[in-house]
């Protein structure tokens, strides 16, 4: 079947399901346990948010992932990621986000948050263990995180803690040498005090799924990642209350995916690695008074990055080269807010982020080094903002939101860069919302994002092409919601449009075809694009014992007026925005304890890069899950990748095979299919 055909078949079945499952009035106020999304300026129900957003719990998290965020990513519409690393880093939301960095200047576009924890850019801590939560929230989120979330926001929450005493096991196992073995632990901090904690911790192996024949090894490309985390909880007195936050990550990894034949035998005689051992903590403080809640959020972060590849890929003595990346990046995030109790459901606050980050990269031919780049860099960032809520009739409701921000960069670097850029932004968004009833919600959002300018590395970039400018984002969306507790059904439509001003494209060329590594990384300034699509999503229960969930992501993506390097790229749509995404998951709970739960997605076509023309394949995957819960154990089988599916994650179109060095794709394979068990004991 067509590709436009598929996308136009899943928009009939998702728009039928909204249709034939339609509104009801048998469920009350009371009845409506609605999901709370935390990410925003005040915490509010998924139903009430004029905003495109999925939220993962905890039971979606546990049931359909296994190590890591990205085994649960295909289930949200509209969201890709771009690899090149052994864990998701780079993501894009609705066509928008970064694909790699790789020198000291980071600029993400995608906000990256961890219990209140900037990992914007760096999100490899994001592991499975005992989270609680995830929300996405697609479109411009230029009010709540300014510049670092122009086109959306992913935000993780751990499981907080409670006074209830539980200690909990798990051990998983599965081919290509995966074992892993995880505690949780959680109690009362004193008996009849109002405080908690709750600690989990994991360890985890595999192999990973390539075989490297020069080294005679099949580990080149594994995982050796360990999770620590702490939750906190204390009420002082009758307003106060803190919650603490702290983790530490620890993934070292290997990296050998790539092959001059694209397939998963690689023939490295200097396998990379990916290592990236976080350490975060974060505190918040609460006071509740009569008029107001006030609430401040303390976060730092310290990350140490190695990133390394054999950049020729391959055993030959004449043609060795190994690039070698550090990284460590530290920041400082203060926020303090003010929000009302009353109906107006006014917010201000501060915010307030120091960011630094030293970037070495090392370019190494037989061992020795031969080009090197020391960078410091460092952006502080000093912003405004405030919404309010205005109640226009018993059924309408207007929003009204804004944000003014300050930002100053200061980099330097051996090559002898001095760049000291500084500018003030501004955004916003304004929504008109219709509620009927206490189950449905339809809204209107025009929002405005940004995205602070900056600056191309290296001597040889061209002075006209060293600065580039600030994008902005204009978005419109059109949204429905509705959702009704006594028979579990919810469904989700938003159709939106945004055009791009002076959007930034990020290009590559290689300057000797003799050397892998001899790439630069030109940021320019596209005069126009524009991302407009239908995101979807329908859940429902079907009797006591099936449950089933579908999501629909359309995308059409393209630039307008935009020549580089005497390309024309205007009409052409940008890089890893596939045309659409669908998923569709079943889930079945037999009352004496059997489950089964299988999860299905399918994705079209995309560019690897806005520097050539060279696209994946659309691919399908299907992930498996049984097993049988009792009232302290849970043991359960699942298959990931089922169908053996061989697609790819992330391409590059350079020469890199003597003596002629042409020029060609090649990808990183995403891994095979692969089987395991997990145990779960529940102490108490």
């Amino acid at each position: 079947m067509h590709s436009r055909c598929r996308a136009r078949f899943s928009l009939s079945v998702l728009i039928g399901a909204l249709l034939v499952t339609g509104p009801s009035s048998g469920a009350s106020a009371e009845d409506l346990q609605e999901v709370v999304i935390t990410a925003t300026l005040r915490p509010q129900s998924a139903l009430d948010l004029a905003a495109s957003a999925t939220v993962l719990d905890a039971r979606t998290l546990r049931e359909a992932g296994v190590q890591h965020l990205v085994d649960v990513l295909p289930l949200v519409p509209n969201l890709n990621w771009a690899s090149g690393s052994s864990r998701p880093r780079y993501f894009q939301l609705r066509g928008i986000g970064e694909t790699d960095q790789w020198q000291g200047a980071p600029n993400p576009s995608v906000g990256f948050l961890i219990d209140g924890m900037d990992f914007s850019g760096i999100g490899m801590p994001a592991t499975l263990l005992d989270l609680g939560q995830v929300e996405v929230l697609r479109g411009p989120q230029g009010t709540v995180l300014g510049a670092n979330a122009l086109a959306g926001l992913i935000n993780v929450q751990t499981r907080a803690a409670e006074p209830t005493q539980s200690l909990r096991f798990e051990a998983s196992a599965g081919d290509y040498g995966v074992h892993a073995l995880g505690m949780v632990a959680g109690d009362a901090l004193a008996e009849g005090a109002e405080s908690a904690w709750r600690l989990s911790g994991q360890g985890f192996k595999g192999d990973g799924s390539r075989r490297n024949v020069t080294l005679g090894r099949d580990d080149t490309n594994g995982f050796d990642e360990r999770t620590l985390r702490l939750r906190a909880t204390h009420r002082f007195g009758e307003r106060w209350q803190a919650d603490l936050s702290v983790l530490s990550v620890d993934l070292d990894n290997g990296f050998d995916a790539f092959s001059t034949d694209n397939s998963r035998v690689t023939r490295s005689d200097d396998p990379g690695r990916d290592r990236q051992r976080s350490r975060g903590a974060s505190l918040q403080l609460r006071s509740d008074a009569d008029d107001f809640e006030f609430r401040s959020l303390t976060a730092v972060v310290d990350a140490d990055i190695l990133y390394s590849f054999d950049g020729d890929w391959a055993a030959d003595p004449s043609y060795d080269f190994t690039s070698r990346f550090l990284r460590h990046r530290r920041s400082l995030t203060q926020d303090l807010r003010w929000s009302s109790r009353d109906e107006s459901a006014w917010v201000a606050g501060i915010y307030a982020q120091r960011l630094r980050e030293a970037n070495d990269q090392l370019d190494l031919y037989d061992g020795e080094v031969y080009r090197a780049l020391l960078s410091d860099y460092r952006a502080d960032t000093l912003a405004g903002y405030a919404s309010r809520g205005y109640a226009l009739a018993v059924d309408w409701r207007l929003n009204l939101g804004g944000r003014i921000e300050y930002r100053a960069a200061n980099y330097r670097d051996t090559d002898g860069s001095v760049l000291a850029p500084a500018e003030t932004m501004a955004g916003g968004n304004l929504s008109i919302e219709y509620r009927p009833d206490e189950q449905r919600r339809v809204y209107l959002a025009l929002a405005r994002g940004y995205k602070a300018g900056g600056f191309n590395i290296g001597s040889v970039v061209p002075t006209n092409r060293r600065e580039y400018s600030a994008e902005l984002l204009d978005s419109i969306e059109l949204g429905y919601k509705f959702f009704e507790a006594t028979r579990d059904l919810r469904y989700e439509l938003a159709v939106f449009h945004m055009r791009r001003r002076e959007q930034q494209v990020s290009t590559s060329a290689q300057l000797d075809p003799g050397d892998p590594l001899s790439f630069i990384y030109l940021t320019d300034n596209a005069a126009r694009g524009v991302n407009e699509g239908v995101e979807g999503s329908v859940s429902a229960a079907l009797g006591e014992r099936w449950r089933v969930g579908t999501t629909l992501g359309l995308l059409r993506t393209r630039f307008v007026d935009y020549v580089v390097a005497g390309r024309d790229l205007s009409g052409r749509g940008q890089a890893h925005a596939p045309r659409y995404q669908t998923s569709i998951s079943l889930e079945y709970q037999h009352p004496r304890g059997w489950f089964a739960r299988t999860d299905a997605q399918h994705a079209a076509a995309f560019f690897f890069s806005d520097s050539h023309a060279q696209r994946s394949r659309p691919y399908a995957l299907v992930n498996l899950r049984a097993g049988y819960v009792a009232e302290r154990w849970r043991v359960e089988t699942w298959v990931r990748n089922a169908l053996d599916e061989n697609y790819a994650l992330r391409g590059f179109f350079f020469g890199n095979e003597p003596p002629d060095f042409p020029d060609r794709l090649y990808v990183q394979l995403a891994d095979p299919r692969t089987l395991g068990l997990t145990v779960n004991w529940q102490v108490r």
